[in-house]
């Protein structure tokens, strides 16, 4: 069940870092409850993940899932730059988290 905590609470951290970009773009209370509630989720979820997971490992995990997200979604969402280099490296990043499941 930690996994899977860990998981939506990196899937928390890609709405949140969404939710800062759209927060920049229009500054409305909708956005900023959004944003609020996306980090606070995220932060919930992490807690109860690590009460369980190895500290360094529940937060690479996330920070990784979190990172590579926000990264895909801006080339989604807001026409971020594809190169394939760029694709490479977050591809490396998601490949560390899956070690570190692997060696836990």
């Amino acid at each position: 069940m930690a996994w899977i905590s860990l998981v939506i609470a990196g899937l928390f951290e890609m709405f949140g870092v969404t939710m800062i970009n759209k927060v920049h773009d229009e500054r409305n209370w909708k956005s900023i409850v959004l944003l609020v509630f996306g980090f606070g989720a995220s932060f919930l979820l992490l807690n109860y993940a690590m009460e369980t997971l190895p500290m360094g490992t529940a937060y690479a995990i996330w920070t990784g899932i979190g990172a590579s997200g926000g990264a895909i979604l801006g080339m989604m969402l807001y026409g971020e730059s594809k190169d394939w280099k760029r694709l490479v490296f977050i591809g490396m990043v998601l490949s560390a988290a899956v070690g570190l499941k692997l060696v836990s």
